[in-house]
């Protein structure tokens, strides 16, 4: 049987393979952590309904809430993605048009829990990571991220994104809610509205 999720958000198993062999070059070995998601961006508002539209059919829920701004959806595949030799990806973060800076198109993160050893790990790797990012008030990830040449990331959490989400807004339900009124976000930086390029 064929891959229906490879075929909508491209080759994910080389993306994670491809990653955790950066890393293991950065003295990071993934491999004793569970992965928390696979994160997928697309350029503009009308791809992104397509592209969940997609997901969705090979989904069992998802969750969808507005973040910077714009809405970001969280889906649930019906059998957990394989990566790594065997490691499940229990969810796809689906992120539309971007909102400040360059960011790779298509498969654009790794996100890697790292559990309660979360504090050493940040302190045994600085040398080597780029930065942290601050995702709110009610934020308990708070992941410490390594950005790549390619503008593609592995970040790193103490709690897995779906538990940090329900630990805030509740378990995930059955099925499929989307934010209403959704007006699309032009792109915009310091000398104006630009198009996005092509």
């Amino acid at each position: 049987m064929g891959d229906p999720v490879g075929e909508i958000i491209g080759d994910y198993r080389a993306f994670a393979d491809q990653q955790a062999q950066r890393l293991l070059a950065l003295g990071i070995d993934i491999r004793p952590y569970p992965i928390s998601h696979l994160a997928y961006r697309v350029p503009e508002w009308e791809q992104y309904v397509h592209v969940r539209t997609l997901l969705e059919r090979h989904a069992s829920a998802n969750r969808e809430n507005f973040w910077n701004g714009r809405p970001i959806s969280l889906i649930v595949p019906t059998e957990p993605l394989d990566v790594l030799d065997g490691k499940p990806v229990p969810l796809i973060e689906l992120i539309p048009p971007v909102h400040q800076r360059v960011y790779k198109m298509g498969l654009e993160h790794l996100g890697v829990v790292v559990g309660d050893g979360f504090d050493a790990f940040v302190a045994d790797h600085k040398p080597v990571l780029t930065g942290q990012q601050f995702q709110g008030p009610k934020s308990i990830p708070d992941p410490v991220y390594i950005l790549f040449g390619d503008f593609t990331h592995v970040k790193f959490y103490r709690l897995s994104l779906r538990d940090s989400v329900e630990s805030v807004a509740g378990p995930f339900g059955v099925g499929f809610q989307h934010v209403d009124d959704v007006l699309p976000q032009r792109l915009v930086t310091a000398t104006g509205a630009n198009p996005l390029p092509r």
